[in-house]
């Protein structure tokens, strides 16, 4: 319906779409972390002793900037100093265990289970926030983590298990995917058919929505025959342990080889409107503009407008039921409107 100089939307002239972006998570849009670095004062500090940051390139550079951080969490404490000597088992790898217990399972004194095993000490792995819109991607993740032991190298690729979950399990931060042997969603089963540990469950927790990987420690300490590393996490009381720079050190031991990388997409959803603008051959064929009449009788100026009018098209102005301007839309060259013409236009506004 025309109204003046503007026309109604119809019911079928406005479409709603929602869509799923993939993009990459690390600086510089790279699809994968061939080297990683940590920051000498930061490791040097009392924070180095339970969590470290992770650099795509040395600190001290300009373009540096955290890609994830590694902590290490214990339920009893160990692998790190007590707060107070008197206070068994108080320290920060048990603070940060109880702090993951709050973000990923929303109860302080339910335990991790990874797979089929019940986990007392593992490593987090956050992505720093801003390496990521909405989430993590599912299947895409390529981990390796590698140590040299008395049989020669110990490496271990990892990856989540959603391509074969059987539906999504929901925790209280929200999807929950296991971690298993495998690379970009295609899962390793030279050990198990599930890609899981020998004897420790599955390899850790994978949380898109918060952009966490929790890898499980035992799983990890186990030796290469039944799927581990043989990290050798320290687990003494009352003890700096440095156990994320153990971590690092697997990682980096990995990563530095060839071929061997950290891969990681983020994943975003993009809802947009589509509006179909639709201008009739008997519409918007004059032109409002106040320089094509005279400034006295308000005659047309151009005679050829009388009898064949032509307007040129460059803008879409999109408005509420108030006419209220809300949108404008630019065409990238000037459209030419007259009664033997139609004209559609398609708008999208993504939100």
């Amino acid at each position: 319906m025309a109204n003046g100089a503007f026309t109604t939307f119809g019911s079928g002239d406005i479409i709603n779409s929602i869509d799923s972006v993939t993009g990459t998570v690390w600086s510089n849009n790279a699809p994968r972390l061939t080297e990683i670095y940590t920051s000498s004062v930061q490791a040097n500090s009392n924070s180095g002793q339970y969590y470290l940051h992770m650099y795509q390139t040395a600190s001290t550079e300009t373009s540096a900037a955290v890609q994830f951080d590694i902590a290490y969490a214990d339920e009893v404490g160990s692998g790190s100093l007590f707060y107070n000597a008197q206070v068994i088992g108080k320290s920060p790898s048990s603070t940060i265990y109880g702090q993951y217990q709050n973000i990923v399972l929303g109860d302080d004194t339910e335990p991790f289970i990874f797979g089929d095993f019940t986990g007392s000490y593992f490593f987090a792995l956050a992505v720093e926030r801003a390496r990521y819109k909405e989430s993590l991607a599912l299947g895409t993740m390529e981990l390796n983590i590698s140590k040299s032991g008395a049989n020669g190298l110990d490496m271990l690729t990892l990856t989540d298990d959603s391509k074969i979950s059987t539906g999504n399990v929901f925790g209280n931060a929200g999807r929950v995917y296991n971690i298993v042997s495998g690379s970009q969603g295609t899962i390793y089963t030279g050990v198990k058919s599930t890609g899981f540990s020998a004897d420790s469950g599955s390899y850790g927790l994978y949380l898109p929505d918060v952009g966490l990987i929790l890898l499980n420690g035992p799983a990890l300490d186990g030796y290469s025959a039944g799927g581990g590393v043989n990290m050798g996490i320290g687990r003494s009381s009352n003890t700096n342990s440095q156990n994320p720079q153990k971590l690092y050190n697997a990682l980096s031991g990995s990563i530095f080889q060839a071929n061997k990388t950290f891969r990681l997409n983020s994943q975003e959803t993009l809802a947009s409107d589509f509006y179909f603008v639709r201008a009739q051959n008997s519409d918007f064929n004059y032109s409002s503009n106040p320089s094509f009449v005279t400034g006295s009788t308000g005659a047309l100026l151009w005679p050829t407008m009388q009898n064949n009018p032509q307007t040129f098209i460059t803008t879409v102005g999109l408005y509420n039921e108030s006419n209220e301007l809300c949108a404008v839309a630019k065409l990238s060259r000037p459209l030419i409107k007259d009664f033997t013409k139609e004209l559609l236009v398609r708008v999208k506004l993504d939100y």
